[in-house]
């Protein structure tokens, strides 16, 4: 449900009572998924906004394509889970080798025009890398423990307690998946296409963009959403 907005209210919370606002936050430059906790007056004063006009804005449900979008905050962990599984994880594991396969290809076709291509093939590579190990921690450790939790059965491999250490591990994964997206558009001037760019390079570029916009919704929906409530359920076990 969508509350009355404030100042004080944390980016993450804003995104997850309407994820429409996601749009209106990455236009601003706020960022609501490595950055969740900070509250709407901190991050505006860190980029010289005024806080009440972004209040406003927000306020004014001009997000893009809310609809599209499903209410996280609204679904079971295991329901969340099982979302982030089947979007954002099929995503990736689907678009990094082609990512990786068209990197390479603008790399060695156009790396001696702009030497950054290389860069960003090798950033693509590593990150790819990263990322595979992410998922498989996820799938087959991490989110089987949430599903478990949220259905009161006991927690195999963790005691009490215990869910806070991975969720740590992977919460500074997603900052460090953060930092390469931002070196990715660095790399490409915010995803300029040069008037030589071939349809490779466009669809490279075009993917960067896509591989972005998902970045932001996967880490916010865990983040912000996902394992603080998983952390907040299981503190209820030792009471």
């Amino acid at each position: 449900m969508t509350r009355t907005i404030s100042t004080k209210t944390t980016l993450g919370q804003l995104v997850a009572e309407d994820p429409a606002r996601a749009g209106i936050l990455e236009i601003l430059g706020l960022d609501y998924y490595c950055g969740g906790s900070k509250t709407l007056a901190e991050a505006c004063r860190e980029k010289g906004l005024d806080p009440e006009k972004v209040r406003r804005t927000l306020g004014n449900g001009n997000g893009r394509g809310s609809a599209t979008y499903p209410a996280p905050a609204d679904m079971s962990l295991t329901e969340l889970a099982e979302h982030i599984v089947a979007v954002h994880h099929a995503y990736l594991h689907e678009t990094l080798p082609a990512l990786t396969s068209m990197a390479e290809k603008v790399a060695r076709t156009h790396g001696d025009r702009d030497e950054r291509l290389h860069e960003v093939e090798q950033v693509i590579r590593e990150m790819t890398h990263e990322l595979k190990s992410h998922l498989l921690k996820e799938e087959r450790v991490l989110f089987p423990a949430i599903r478990r939790l949220d259905a009161g059965q006991p927690l195999q491999g963790f005691a009490c307690g215990a869910l806070s250490s991975p969720i740590s591990v992977m919460e500074m994964e997603h900052r460090q998946a953060g930092q390469t997206i931002k070196q990715l558009r660095a790399l490409t001037d915010d995803y300029a296409v040069p008037e030589w760019a071939c349809n490779t390079y466009k669809g490279l570029i075009r993917e960067l963009e896509r591989l972005e916009w998902d970045t932001y919704q996967h880490i916010h929906k865990e983040d912000n959403i996902l394992f603080p409530k998983t952390l907040k359920k299981e503190s209820a076990c030792s009471r």
